[in-house]
């Protein structure tokens, strides 16, 4: 129990941020556009209001929209910037409030953000430097998946979740970006968020020794992307991990793979493909995960619920059936601009090893997307999960939000 724990608090610290590099916006449901900010004295203003609720039949022991299958909260974020404070020193501050209502099902965050609270914190705070080519960001801050794999900010909720970390990012190499990385501590995507008590060391051994990460991408070859990324936790665990994409007119080929290697327990290796095809206006792509059954570690990202890992969709059991130990998964995703926003479908299945048995699980995913003005994009989706799990053989679950920009 121990053990396990260490490990999946310590995947969790594999981090790093991307300087000019666009982060990987999640697979489901991408933060949308922040308005033109208000420029005041070289300060830049902006920020969201968001309104959300999801809600679950819980294998059909309840029923959707109910007290005790869902939950709902609004929240205000407030943002300011500026790259030139003095002596070409930057800064930017960010906070956050939530509500949530009085329901406890289908919930996310606990005690600073738990049903019936109202709760608010600093979610970003951080100082900017740069000299030629190399950047400096020192701060609490977001984190993006393009270069973090294991670590991120995910999407997915209310508000992205958030790290104290000091990144360096270095352009000097033609086509070729550096990152390295030290991240100090961090919070989840669930569970507490904007408690400031909820920032916990990245290391649990050792709260001074951080987490260390190098990052390399290269883009020297038209079309094809190269990342490969490194991270120690002292005395805790190491990670490789490396990813490949190469885009050719309207086809697209993808591969990724590495280890997780924790200082107790074994190893854990995992690969995945994926190719995908622009057909008209239809983008479509067919993706496969392998993760061997002998490893000790998730191939997730441990600061919420998602994975690097081609195959996630919007649950995957909450994100466990693609990322396990012992498991394979197949995914067919397509997405199309049609009434007026993107529509996207995606079907995945797959098989779990467990011991002496198998676990069969398939999701189908079904998501809309779309701007009622400028400033203003709406989101629903409906989930229908499948396992031959006792207890556990069909599910229902509903996702809206809303988000108004400025």
């Amino acid at each position: 129990m121990k053990k396990t724990l260490l490990l999946s608090v310590v995947a969790s610290t594999m981090i790093m941020a991307g300087g000019s590099i666009a982060p990987v916006e999640p697979v489901v449901e991408a933060t949308p556009e922040v308005a033109a900010p208000v420029e005041t004295s070289g300060w830049d203003f902006s920020g969201q209001a968001v309104a959300y609720t999801q809600t679950a039949d819980n294998y059909g022991e309840g029923s959707l929209f109910d007290d005790e299958s869902t939950y709902a909260a609004v929240g205000a974020q407030l943002r300011a910037e500026n790259k030139d404070v003095m002596g070409g020193f930057g800064a930017g501050i960010e906070v956050s409030g939530i509500h949530s209502d009085n329901g406890t099902g289908a919930g996310f965050y606990g005690n600073g953000g738990s049903a019936g609270n109202t709760s608010g914190g600093i979610t970003q705070a951080y100082v900017t430097k740069a000299f030629g080519n190399t950047s400096f960001k020192v701060g609490r801050q977001t984190l993006p998946k393009s270069l973090s794999p294991f670590a991120y900010s995910e999407g997915w909720q209310v508000f992205k979740n958030t790290f104290d970390a000091a990144l360096v990012v270095n352009s000097d190499l033609p086509s070729t970006t550096l990152v390295y990385a030290f991240v100090k501590n961090y919070n989840r995507s669930v569970g507490d968020f904007l408690n400031e008590d909820s920032f916990v060391a990245a290391n649990p051994v050792d709260s001074a020794a951080g987490v260390h990460m190098i990052t390399a991408q290269n883009k020297s070859i038209d079309g094809l992307t190269l990342t490969g990324t490194y991270y120690t936790a002292p005395d805790t665990a190491d990670v490789v991990w490396g990813d490949a994409k190469f885009k050719a007119g309207m086809f697209s080929v993808a591969l990724q793979g590495g280890q997780l290697s924790p200082e107790v327990g074994e190893e854990t290796t995992a690969f995945g493909a994926k190719i995908g095809a622009k057909l008209g206006m239809i983008n479509a792509s067919l993706a496969y995960s392998s993760v061997d059954e002998d490893g000790a570690m998730n191939v997730s990202n441990w600061t919420g619920v998602k994975s690097p890992l081609y195959t996630q969709m919007v649950l995957n059991n909450v994100g466990q059936y693609a990322a396990t130990p012992g498991s394979d998964f197949l995914k067919a995703f397509a997405t199309a601009k049609a009434l007026g926003g993107t529509i996207k479908v995606g079907y995945g299945t797959g098989l779990q090893y467990k011991g002496d048995s198998d676990v069969n699980y398939s999701e189908l995913d079904l998501m809309y997307v779309t701007k009622i003005s400028k400033n203003t994009k709406l989101f629903a989706g409906y989930v229908m999960t499948d396992s031959d799990i006792e207890g556990q053989d069909s599910s229902n679950f509903v996702r809206f939000w809303a988000r108004y920009s400025f």
